[in-house]
This record gives structure tokens, C-alpha cells and sequence, in this order.
């Protein structure tokens, strides 16, 4: 994206004060890639932008993810459709297709998507709202110490919410955003299974510390959709969750950007847990994935 000029014709309202700003007074189905450049500075600022009274169509919807990058399909969600980087999502009397648990979109991939930009095709009127987090401002946070730490680590990362656990890749736990230069968590409740340098048992208990650190609420905003609101969130520092507490249809329709590898905030410190304990049988996703990437590296 090159550098835009302001557009002092936007309404750009603050939600929280950790990320979120609603904008209005841009129909999305006509930016040009001057505008998009502008939007693409309020992104790297706020991490999720809301657009209401949008209403794209399939191909609106699609033309405006382009300005972004490349579109990509999902890896693991087929939907037989004529768009494969378009897809839908239908919760019917509130079942199905509810992502109510905190995540980073497809952080098991290589290079996970870098945004997601999607539509409230049609919403409950309670609930269904979507809360996000700033992994960003929940690394600034953690102590110096732990920050330290986190630093020298990497994460197993799989597929396995998919029904795909041997979709996996190795991560660092912390990330450097490629355009802002800010660092955050890149491990999540979701996807991420194991911490390599430590033990299982250790892997766990801060795995479950640093999940509850970046749900805090004040590292979070909270949004309640409208019918034909457009969200697009930088999923490279943020995490998000669908509060399923509605009973009525909610039908979402998506594209994503995709993704870049993710850059470690330092070289991982020390070598892969290896102990030899009747634990063992925990590590082999890990070992093997080890043995992948070192291949594909040598």
C-alpha cells in the first residue's frame, strides 16, 4: 500500500481504548485504490475497522478484499461455490457456525491470513455479537521478565478444531507485525497445542496464563452487529470470539487476505523439550513437525 491522503470527509469514531473504530462516510463498493491506502493506515491504527450501512454484493465484497491483496479460500471449509474465496456462514436458530472460542484465523497454516474482511449478512436482534482482542497491547503489558521469555519460544499450532489435527506448524509465541514493527502473543486458546521448549506440563500452565492474559477485558472491544456492517480486522495482532447467546439466524459472508510468515521477535533460545518420560508419546506431533520444517529449511 502506498502512502494516502487524508480523507477529512470520514467520520472515524474510536470503540475502545485498546483497538476499534467505526467508520463512516465511504461506500466500499466504489474505493479507489487511494482510498483504500487511507483505509489500510486506519487498519494499522485501530486493528479492526466496523463500515455500517455498507450492503455489498458477492462481487462488491470480493472487489473491495483485492485492494488488499490476493484472496485466499478456506483450507479446511468447502462450499462447493462458483467463488471459492467467498464463502458464507449460516447459523440456523442459533446452531452452527459460531466461532465462540478466542482465535487468530488459520494460525496452523504456514503463513496464517493477514485480514479478514467480513459482512453481517443478516444478524439476530440480541446477541451474536463479536468481541476482539489486542495481542499487541497484551505482550506490552506482561512483564518484563515474562516478556523476555516469551520472546525465546515457539508454539505448535494444528488443526485439530477442523477435525484436521495433522494440519500443524511451529510458530514464535511472539511476532513482529511486518508494517507497524510492534511485537504481540501469536498463540491462541483455539489452535495453538504446545510451547516446544518446555514441557508439556509447563507448555500448558503458560499456555493457559498467556490465553486468559490477552481475553483481558481491557485489551478487548466488544461490537454489536447491524445487517450490511462490513468488520475487517488485522489478524496478525489481534484474536477474536462470536458470543453465541442468540436464538435467531446469523448469516455471515467472508473474504480473507492472505498471509505473510510470521517474523519472531528473536531466535528461539533453546533446543526442543526432550526429556525421555512416559510423556513422550505428547511430543511426537511436535517432533515431527520439528523434522518438517527443518527439512524444508536444509
Amino acid at each position: 500500500m502506498t502512502n494516502a491522503p487524508a480523507r477529512p470527509d470520514l467520520d472515524v469514531r474510536r470503540l475502545s481504548g485498546s483497538l476499534g473504530a467505526e467508520v463512516r462516510g465511504v461506500a466500499l463498493a466504489e474505493v479507489t485504490e487511494h482510498d483504500a491506502a487511507h483505509l489500510h493506515q486506519l487498519l494499522m491504527e485501530h486493528m479492526v475497522l466496523f463500515f455500517p450501512d455498507q450492503h455489498l454484493s458477492p462481487d462488491e465484497h470480493i472487489t473491495f478484499g483485492r485492494h488488499f491483496g490476493e484472496l485466499e479460500s478456506h483450507p479446511n471449509l468447502s462450499f462447493d461455490a462458483e467463488r471459492p474465496e467467498f464463502f458464507e456462514l449460516r447459523a440456523e436458530g442459533g446452531q452452527g457456525a459460531v466461532a465462540d472460542e478466542w482465535h487468530s484465523d488459520i494460525s496452523f497454516k504456514q503463513q496464517p491470513s493477514r485480514f479478514a474482511i467480513l459482512q453481517m449478512r443478516e444478524c439476530p436482534s440480541v446477541g451474536g455479537d463479536t468481541m476482539w482482542a489486542n495481542a499487541a497491547k497484551a505482550y506490552d503489558e506482561l512483564s518484563a521478565p515474562l516478556r523476555d521469555l516469551c520472546d525465546g519460544l515457539t508454539a505448535l499450532h494444528d488443526a485439530g478444531p477442523h477435525l484436521h489435527p495433522e494440519q500443524t506448524y511451529i510458530h514464535p509465541v511472539v511476532r513482529v507485525h511486518p508494517e507497524t514493527g510492534r511485537r504481540s502473543l501469536f498463540v491462541n486458546e483455539h489452535f495453538t497445542r504446545r510451547i516446544v521448549e518446555l514441557s508439556d506440563a509447563e507448555s500448558r500452565m503458560l499456555l493457559d496464563y498467556l490465553c486468559r492474559w490477552i481475553h483481558e477485558p481491557r485489551f478487548t472491544v466488544r461490537y454489536q452487529w447491524a445487517s450490511g456492517t462490513i468488520a475487517m480486522w488485522d489478524n496478525r495482532c489481534t484474536q477474536h470470539y462470536v458470543l453465541d447467546d442468540f436464538t435467531e439466524t446469523r448469516v455471515i459472508q467472508r473474504v480473507t487476505v492472505m498471509g505473510d510468515n510470521p517474523e519472531a521477535a528473536s531466535s528461539a533460545r533453546w533446543e526442543p523439550y526432550g526429556a525421555k518420560t512416559a510423556r513422550f508419546w505428547r511430543d511426537t506431533p511436535m517432533r515431527q513437525q520439528l523434522k518438517a520444517q527443518r527439512g524444508a529449511t536444509s
